[in-house]
């Protein structure tokens, strides 16, 4: 049937909220004239408008797009439209349903609702009680997603975010990032982060989207290592009512949630294999099949992967698909660790210090030519996340852990220092959480396996 362009002016109309100029809206009603009305209501002001004179050319094209909300109409030929709607919710279909009838009786009324239509209008209509309609409709989507995202992001982060918008530093090697991701930021290509723990991956992948043209839609960070293995696929791609136990209701997953936008899945190495295949067809086809539905939902994407572990070792070792690794490797950026950067050490330290001294209402501590020596000179094994973590220890004690600044020891040279400086740091962190090795961990931004490699090495 008819399909209108994206060939409109798409600015946003203040009367009905700035969402609609981005909207994607599909109308389903067997009369011409009443789809000639909605075409010329609607088409001016939204991004995409898809005609359909029955359920049957409605369910092709919710096949073939993804779709906002779909203004349906409920006397039709073959099939009437809370029939259409509840079959569609039974296979997978999320989108926003606005009700279109004559007749405004109960029974009607309460068989919409279940069925699954969020809003009801009463035939004749005014255009403005269709785009209000419209608005709700997507004020109610944008809200509901972005809660979503917060409490995804606040479950799965344990700790303060702090710099997480721009790369801090002027060293070259993080210039040279910097610059990297403005040339890429603009594409549609994919991109890989590589890089130790605490480098910064999240921080770049944030700049990637501010700097591209979806910078207006979600960024959804997920990471893959902190969801259980048996429940990543229902997060990513979302799941219908009872499609496992425990399903009380059909949900939308991160992939939906970031429509339009950007996903970051960082610890790509940490997917399960079989999660792996089921990522490898939405690149290549571009539509997710939540948990329990036979309908692939179209979604429109840009992707950043990150990881701290050697792909092609974890290939070589049949923990990653080798044509998944091809498939994401288009662009990659490697964020070089701290001790690589010259001076910028010194440099984030001021800035947390300013920042988190205010956060938790402490005066701020010097930092004089001893501690900036001593920031220069250490190895950073836990990166970024090391340095915040030691500057936040530092305003809570009042002074620099012992090995930084006037209290350093001695040393024959830079190398005996910096050797020095890492191992008391350790031990201190270690000393104040009573010797247990995984807080300790969590606190230096290291692995539990470098602290237990490290204290091998020094006999303790």
């Amino acid at each position: 049937m008819e399909a209108v362009g994206a060939l409109r002016d798409t600015s946003a109309d203040p009367e009905f909220g700035p969402w609609l100029a981005q909207a994607s809206i599909l109308v389903v009603d067997d009369e011409p004239g009443m789809r000639n009305f909605l075409m010329r209501t609607l088409g001016p002001r939204c991004k995409r408008l898809e005609l359909a004179a029955d359920t049957n050319e409605a369910s092709q094209k919710l096949d073939q797009h993804h779709f906002d909300v779909v203004i349906l109409d409920n006397i039709m030929p073959k099939k009437n439209g809370v029939e259409w709607l509840a079959e569609q919710r039974a296979i997978g279909f999320f989108a926003d349903a606005i009700l279109m009838t004559a007749y405004a009786d109960l029974e009607t009324a309460i068989q919409a609702l279940r069925a699954g239509a969020v809003d009801f209008i009463l035939k004749p209509f005014r255009s403005n009680q269709l785009l209000n309609a419209v608005a709700r409709c997507l004020d109610r989507i944008r809200l509901q997603r972005e809660n979503y995202v917060l409490r995804h992001e606040l479950k799965a982060t344990s700790d303060h975010i702090l710099l997480r918008d721009r790369l801090i530093g002027e060293s070259a090697a993080i210039a040279r990032v910097r610059e990297t991701i403005a040339r890429v930021a603009p594409l549609p290509t994919s991109v890989l982060l590589t890089g130790q723990s605490g480098t910064g991956k999240e921080v770049a992948a944030r700049s990637l989207h501010t700097l591209s043209d979806r910078s207006a839609k979600p960024f959804v960070p997920v990471n893959c290592g902190a969801i259980p293995p048996d429940m990543i696929e229902s997060e990513l791609f979302g799941h219908l009512k009872g499609a496992f136990t425990g399903a009380e209701r059909a949900r939308e997953g991160l992939f939906l949630h970031a429509q339009g936008g950007t996903l970051f899945l960082d610890e790509i190495s940490e997917m399960p294999l079989a999660t792996q295949s089921k990522l490898l067809r939405v690149l290549e086809d571009r539509k997710v099949r939540p948990v329990g539905s036979e309908r692939e939902v179209p979604v429109d994407l840009r992707f950043i992967f990150a990881t701290n572990a050697e792909l092609e070792k974890e290939v070589r070792a049949g923990r990653f698909r080798a044509d998944l690794f091809f498939r994401i490797n288009v662009m990659q950026i490697h964020l070089p660790p701290l001790k690589e950067r010259d001076g910028d050490s010194v440099e984030l330290a001021a800035l947390f210090m300013k920042k988190l001294s205010a956060q938790l209402a402490m005066p701020a501590v010097p930092i004089d030519a001893a501690v900036r020596q001593a920031l220069m000179a250490h190895d950073w094994p836990g990166n970024v996340r090391e340095l915040r973590n030691l500057v936040e220890r530092t305003l809570i004690l009042g002074r620099f852990p012992e090995g930084f600044g006037s209290n350093a020891a001695p040393a024959a040279g830079a190398g005996g220092l910096l050797a020095d400086v890492e191992r008391r740091h350790i031990l201190a962190v270690l000393a104040a959480c009573n010797g247990q090795r995984d807080e300790a961990a969590r606190q230096l931004g290291i692995s539990r396996k470098t602290i237990d490699r490290k204290l091998a090495a020094w006999d303790d």
